[in-house]
């Protein structure tokens, strides 16, 4: 006879004190039980805060700091919402479950490599941040031929 595992379900979240939490880099995650995800979001609006006294990235990096503050609060909110259906129903939405089974994708893992490697080059002066966001309309169009390509495929099968 087999034994059944089951796990303690955590305990409800308030998804408006997630949200509040939320206004400190990390702390709606890590209120949410997510330790990780609050690292690198501390990582990310630190790298955000430290970019905004290159003078060549006015105002794009204090349009990228705006929409991933306010991401992190959204995103705090919805988490905790999605805890509680779990605790309460003991349902967990598709999109979840088919997020883990995915494998990845070679090409956005090798899009934030490249990122990654243009502004640290940037920070060494090596290349200069006003020379790379005349070219910025290039990475929309690299990303929608991406979208438009893998569309395709599904909609033949």
């Amino acid at each position: 006879m087999e034994e059944k595992k089951t796990t303690q379900p955590s305990a409800p979240k308030s998804p408006g004190l997630a949200a509040i939490l939320a206004f400190i880099p990390g702390v709606g995650a890590i209120y949410n039980g997510q330790f990780f995800k609050a690292l690198i979001y501390i990582l990310i609006f630190g790298g955000l805060i430290q970019m905004q006294g290159k003078s060549g990235v006015q105002p794009i990096a204090a349009f990228l700091l705006t929409g991933f503050y306010i991401y992190m609060v959204f995103e705090a909110y919805h988490t905790a919402k999605k805890i509680n259906k779990k605790v309460v129903y003991g349902e967990v939405e598709e999109e979840i479950e088919e997020f883990e089974e995915s494998k990845g994708s070679i090409f956005w893992g090798s899009f934030l490599v490249l990122l990654g490697i243009v502004f640290l080059l940037g920070n060494y002066d090596i290349i200069s941040y006003s020379t790379l966001f005349n070219y910025w309309p290039v990475l929309i169009i690299i990303i929608g031929v991406k979208l438009v390509l893998e569309y395709f495929p599904r909609k033949r099968g």
